[in-house]
């Protein structure tokens, strides 16, 4: 009798035993699980964040090269102005607005007229 109740306790202990050894493993597999859908959570969120940072990146260089384009347009326009600047402040220039606006002419010139058929 004493013998049959140690194998009963060992059989008991065995079940108990398997049947942490189950519940451990249900809790790995669940954990596992667990720690699986975070990862794939976290990579599908960097792989958002790397496609918006790339496409924020195409949009940064497109930019880029259209300020390039207008820093460059506004040096030439800058060279066009000082250019002018300096022709402004030729006697050419001066002598070229006298005649044309004001109607100024040398001493020594002579003007020639169209004449209105109309007249």
């Amino acid at each position: 009798m004493e013998e049959r109740r140690n194998q009963q306790r060992r059989a008991r202990a065995a079940r108990a035993g398997q049947q942490r050894r189950r519940r451990q493993r249900r809790q790995n597999r669940t954990g596992v699980l667990c720690i699986s859908c975070i990862v794939l959570f976290l990579m599908a969120a960097m792989s958002v964040q790397i496609f918006r940072l790339h496409e924020k990146n195409e949009d940064y260089k497109t930019l880029e090269t259209k300020l390039t384009k207008e820093l460059e347009s506004e040096q030439e326009r800058q060279e066009e102005i000082a250019s002018y600047e300096e022709y402004v402040t030729t006697p050419e220039y001066i002598e070229q607005i006298a005649k044309t606006k004001l109607g100024l002419v040398y001493s020594n010139e002579i003007v020639f007229k169209e004449s209105n058929k109309d007249d």
